[in-house]
């Protein structure tokens, strides 16, 4: 933002803001500025309270020019290893906790729920690691995030790719 000034003598003026129109211009700035979060849907044949056994490795068009391809695989490939790791246990306490269900009143089910959430915690646990290490170097931030499914009403967890604002550093504070 310039402004032209007829002479020198107004060259040392300080003039101030109204609070709107900075308000405005940091609104407006933040819109432009920060493109809607790339949603990157569990594409397993297995689901196990909302959380897929697998993501899917195919690299977004619209990360291109932020994100090399090869470090996008990399980090999808961890998280999957994760859940490679993690899953079939979970799925095996699932159906041991099914079928004692009626003798338990529903108290076998409490192993899978809590292992499931220990699932969740080690992906976002390593989505920070990879955000400290990379991410938020580059403008992004990863989480994990519960969304409600297109085709039901059932909820899943998909992996969130925000981007950063840019904020002005020509700007003062």
């Amino acid at each position: 933002m310039s402004v032209l000034l007829p002479n020198m003598a107004d060259f040392d003026t300080i003039y101030e803001l109204d609070e709107e129109e900075e308000r405005v211009v940091s609104e407006e700035h933040l819109a432009r500025y920060c493109p809607e979060p790339v949603i990157m849907r569990g594409a397993g044949h297995i689901t196990v309270f909302g959380l897929s056994n697998k993501f899917d490795t195919e690299f977004p068009s619209v990360l291109t020019g932020k994100v090399a391809p090869e470090e996008f695989k990399t980090t999808i490939g961890r998280v999957n290893a994760c859940l490679k790791k993690n899953l079939p246990v979970n799925v095996k306490w699932l159906l041991c906790g099914c079928l004692c269900c009626c003798c338990t009143v529903g108290c076998s089910l409490w192993p899978v729920i809590c292992l499931n959430k220990r699932t969740r915690r080690s992906i976002q646990k390593l989505l920070e690691w990879e955000n400290n290490r990379l991410y938020h170097k580059l403008g992004l931030h990863w989480k994990l995030s519960k969304r409600k499914c297109e085709s039901s009403n059932m909820m899943e967890y998909v992996i969130l790719i925000e981007f950063l604002p840019k904020y002005p550093i020509f700007r003062p504070d």
